[in-house]
């Protein structure tokens, strides 16, 4: 805006420019593709929305007043500005439009995500892809806020997220257990049935997981079905993380008891670094789901949609 809030006309300043090159209204006129007399009167509104005259119209060619020669430099710097912000706002448009953005929890970031993507890319070229690896709360803010298109979580139908209670689309793409495991060199005997032994001690998921979810809907039923698990109840809880891997290192440092996922921890039960803490009965299947933005997205996320439905 101007003098008197009026408003300023791109053209103008294009105008402005080409009758500094050619010093000559007929020519700089023909050179922008208008009349002349709509020229002229581009370059008289532009010279009030500055407040001074731009241009000494006595001299032949017409010559720019002191004013003039003041403003042409910064109007060249402002257009060039203006092209190269247009120039990058496209550009990163398109790379949007070419990228995937992923929100994962942080064991699938590790475990799940790398080999299913390899899968996908053996049939989609993907391009660029951003992903975001933290708790399932977060996860869960990210796709609610649409900063990213799909979230690689678990999931369980009896602890429903705040993305299922939104009716968000979800495609199961695997699945997994979370089993509950020990050091092998600090079995917990509480949890082989002797429940008079005080060994048991708990490393929980807080509220921010996902898996946490999951295991406090599982917990009181697990110990209905199976009375051998009453030492759950009451064994203290004496560490607590949203994040899998950080439980298994202490898990592996001989601290407690926890239910990890099966994907997490399928190398250390192998080796004998660690052992199963109760029967199979006590394992907990979940799955491996993907979620998605509700609108349509774009047209490189909604082939790995499709792609990811024929393969579910």
């Amino acid at each position: 805006m101007g003098p008197g809030n009026r408003p300023l006309d791109l053209e103008w300043l294009e105008d402005f420019l080409a009758l500094c090159e050619s010093g000559n209204f007929s020519r700089a006129a023909e050179a922008r593709a208008i009349a002349q007399p709509a020229f002229s009167r581009h370059i008289r509104a532009l010279e009030e929305w500055v407040g001074v005259d731009l241009f000494d119209r006595s001299a032949h060619p017409a010559v720019l007043t002191a004013a003039g020669q003041r403003f042409e430099p910064l109007i060249e710097a402002v257009l060039a500005q203006l092209e190269a912000a247009r120039t990058k706002a496209r550009a990163a448009h398109h790379m949007a439009q070419a990228s995937l953005r992923f929100a994962a929890t942080h064991v699938l970031s590790l475990t799940f995500f790398p080999r299913w993507l390899s899968g996908v890319e053996a049939h989609l070229q993907v391009g660029p892809i951003q992903t975001l690896s933290d708790s399932s709360h977060a996860c869960e803010d990210l796709m609610l806020q649409r900063r990213v298109q799909f979230v690689l979580c678990h999931g369980h139908a009896d602890a429903p997220s705040r993305l299922d209670e939104a009716q968000y689309p979800m495609l199961r793409l695997s699945g997994d257990v979370l089993r509950p495991v020990s050091a092998a060199k600090v079995q917990a005997k509480p949890m082989q049935g002797a429940s008079d032994t005080p060994a048991l001690q708990m490393l929980a998921y807080s509220d921010a997981s996902g898996l946490g979810r999951i295991m406090r809907s599982h917990l009181s039923r697990l110990e209905k079905d199976a009375p051998q698990t009453a030492a759950f109840g009451d064994a203290p809880t004496v560490f607590t993380s949203h994040h899998a891997v950080l439980l298994k290192t202490m898990v592996l440092e001989g601290r407690g008891v926890a239910w990890l996922p099966q994907s997490l921890v399928a190398e250390e039960l192998r080796s004998g670094l660690l052992v199963p803490a109760g029967p199979a009965p006590w394992n907990v299947p979940v799955d491996i789901r993907l979620y998605r933005q509700k609108g349509e997205m774009t047209p490189l996320a909604e082939e790995l949609w499709q792609l990811a439905k024929g393969q579910s």
